[in-house]
């Protein structure tokens, strides 16, 4: 099986540095490619002379991380891509498991292995944790994670679990189904990953989460938790999102639902973050209203109602503990 382990960089020379040594230690099974965002920092020059075994692949410009996978790996032939940040560390063994998950059913389409955080590693990570799931609202949240709080790492997910969603954090997926479904560019970056797993699922996919598997994620490499534009994105992203693959039933009922949710969240913001993330929530709807059709029309024709979970994840956490 041939795996082709592709890294989106933009103007992340350091981390490249820090993290290409093991990943090469640690990858023999693999082809390790570097799709560069035109950055300006010298990442490229710097693998050319330090990685020659790295393939690198130059855009043409900072497409984002949707449109930069999208266009960075259509000239890479493989059976198997991994997207695998910038900023992850990955462990030893951890191709195997999830090559032998993918020889072993054909229905399997992607894997996420577990993320655990690299400056804590006895805690889940973020982005991606031990799979990730949606609320009977839209919102994303994951084993392991829920909102911004952290579990330790105890085994309570040691296991191989059929879930929602596979973070893009480090994400394996066949290559003949990457090709066909591709990531939404006009998400630009973040959730892209969400409404690529949900697509595939609407066509009966399989995404599975692998604990065999480990890597160790930095996370916010390229736009960290403070930053309001990352606010702006995920708030328009999830309601795009959510338009493009809700079943027509619940469609209206949910959106109007996170309009009121939307802006409790941006009084919080408010208060706890800033006037930035208040106006980049209030943004967000903004470009929402004005995109609706667009992405109305995305719609594919099999919209399926059993990948999202009954219930208000918000009311489990913060009211039933």
């Amino acid at each position: 099986m041939n795996i082709a382990i592709a890294i989106l960089n933009w103007n992340n020379k350091e981390l490249l540095q820090k993290f290409i040594p093991s990943l090469l230690n640690f990858s023999k099974e693999a082809t390790i490619y570097v799709i560069d965002n035109a950055s300006t920092d010298k990442s490229v020059s710097f693998l050319e002379n330090n990685f020659p075994t790295v393939k690198i692949i130059k855009n043409k410009e900072n497409y984002g991380f949707a449109k930069g996978y999208n266009i960075g790996l259509q000239d890479i032939e493989a059976d198997i891509f991994c997207l695998l940040n910038s900023d992850v560390e990955v462990t030893k063994n951890w191709l195997n498991p999830i090559i032998n998950l993918l020889n072993t059913n054909p229905e399997l389409t992607t894997i996420q292995p577990k993320i655990l955080d690299y400056f804590n590693k006895s805690s889940f990570e973020y982005a991606g944790a031990a799979g990730g799931f949606i609320d009977k609202f839209g919102y994303p949240y994951c084993r392991g994670r829920i909102l911004d709080e952290i579990e330790i790492d105890n085994g309570q997910y040691n296991d191989t679990k059929q879930i929602m969603w596979a973070s893009g954090a480090c994400l394996f997926i066949k290559a003949k189904e990457f090709k066909k479904y591709l990531f939404d560019e006009d998400f630009f970056a973040h959730m892209e990953e969400i409404d690529l797993c949900w697509r595939l699922q609407n066509d009966g996919k399989q995404i599975l989460y692998c604990s065999e598997s480990l890597v160790y994620h930095m996370g916010g490499a390229s736009l960290n938790n403070i930053n309001e534009y990352k606010t702006y994105l995920n708030f328009r992203n999830n309601l795009f999102m959510l338009v493009k693959n809700l079943p027509k039933n619940k469609l209206i009922f949910i959106l109007f639902t996170r309009m009121i949710l939307d802006g409790v969240a941006a009084f919080s913001f408010l208060f706890n973050k800033g006037y930035k993330h208040f106006f980049a929530i209030l943004k967000a709807h903004v470009s929402f209203y004005k995109s609706f059709n667009k992405f109305y029309k995305k719609r594919q024709k099999n919209v399926v109602e059993k990948y999202y979970q009954e219930y208000s994840i918000l009311l489990k956490f913060l009211f039933k503990k």
